[in-house]
């Protein structure tokens, strides 16, 4: 028997049934992968639904499993800071990658601060828009973890947590979530190994927030290398990460009556800001201040110089993260994930410092 249908309609499941020879009931336990469907008439309802070309309704979906078919990711920074930082357009490409095919959304809110941040995932749950959430931009004691445990709600963090206070919920303190990783501290060791290796003994870093864990994590691992490079302790400058606060930070160094040789940046976008200020006060990149920033984001390699940096592939990071998070709601848990080392990318833009005079402040 043949079922003819109009192109611009959707077809349906009660199609689908009318070719198998079947209730309508058992279509919809087959298409859904639940018991009580035998062998023979799975197979004959799968064959009719792609001869028809039957394709899920979401919504029906949705409304049949009282799930969203959408994850969420919460970002607490202002859209000026967001929108001029590639990284979270490169991580968002890279989970997308992975739902699309899936046939799920990426619910994406962008938030001022920790206060609306946790309104936010309320009312996520509340209203039934995501089934799990990437968590990002750790933070010490981070209160969103345990608002997570407490509201049901799958998640992988990005990172491991640290200092976590215990809770009822929790009450050894560790992480309730799997964490998709990345070592920054590695990228951010080579740029001051690199540097002192040329000869700069005057090292800057302009780093994040202190708030985010790898905001202060990057900032020890500068400190470590500089004390294991056998260099004085270097000046360091926190930020919020953004452009601006990069630009204000790299004029306030040169500024300086002994300025530094070289900068290493904790972003890419802070860099390239660094390396628009360093021209416009006439300074010879590399010859007279060496920058590295980190993440190297698409645009990096095309500055001039171009830019030596630490590479995060934060689009790798993305998809790995999506199908963790796919996987602990799948099967209710899931191991952590720990992607390569950020390692440095060496470019144009850090090099040896015009002479030895200039590298001791002599």
């Amino acid at each position: 028997m043949s079922v003819e249908h109009d192109s611009r309609q959707r077809v349906t499941i009660m199609d689908v049934a009318k070719r198998a020879g079947v209730s309508k009931g058992l279509v919809s336990f087959a298409l859904n992968d639940r018991p009580g469907v035998s062998p023979e008439s799975r197979e004959r309802i799968l064959t009719a639904a792609r001869e028809l070309g039957w394709t899920p309704s979401l919504r029906a979906r949705s409304l049949s499993t009282r799930r969203s078919f959408a994850l969420g990711l919460v970002v607490g920074r202002t859209p000026e800071v967001l929108g001029a930082d590639p990284f979270f357009p490169s991580f968002i490409a890279g989970v997308e990658s992975i739902l699309a095919p899936e046939g799920r959304a990426l619910v994406l809110s962008v938030v001022p601060d920790e206060e609306a941040e946790l309104r936010t995932y309320r009312s996520l749950v509340a209203d039934g828009r995501v089934d799990g959430v990437f968590l990002s931009d750790l933070r010490h004691n981070d209160p969103r973890i345990p608002l997570l445990v407490e509201l049901g709600l799958p998640a992988v963090t990005l990172g491991r947590p640290e200092g976590l206070t215990p809770t009822d919920l929790n009450p050894a303190g560790r992480s309730p979530f799997p964490a998709v990783s990345i070592d920054d501290t590695v990228g951010i060791a080579e740029s001051v190994r690199y540097l002192a290796g040329l000869g700069h003994s005057r090292i800057a870093h302009v780093a994040g927030s202190a708030s985010m864990l790898h905001g202060s994590r990057r900032r020890m691992a500068f400190d470590d290398a500089v004390r294991a490079a056998g260099l004085a302790e270097c000046q360091t400058i926190e930020t919020d990460f953004s452009i601006g606060a990069g630009a204000a930070a790299t004029r306030r160094l040169l500024d300086q009556d002994v300025p530094p040789t070289a900068i290493v940046f904790a972003n890419d976008p802070m860099a390239i800001a660094g390396l628009g200020v360093a021209h416009e006060l006439g300074l010879r990149i590399p010859g007279d201040l060496s920058i590295t920033g980190f993440d190297d984001i698409n645009f990096a390699r095309y500055v001039y110089p171009p830019l030596t940096t630490v590479s995060t592939t934060p689009a790798q990071w993305g998809r790995a993260a999506a199908r963790t998070l796919l996987f602990l709601m799948e099967h209710g848990s899931a191991e952590d994930v720990d992607l390569p080392a950020a390692r440095l990318t060496v470019r144009g833009s850090a090099g040896a410092p015009a002479s030895a005079a200039i590298a001791t402040g002599t």
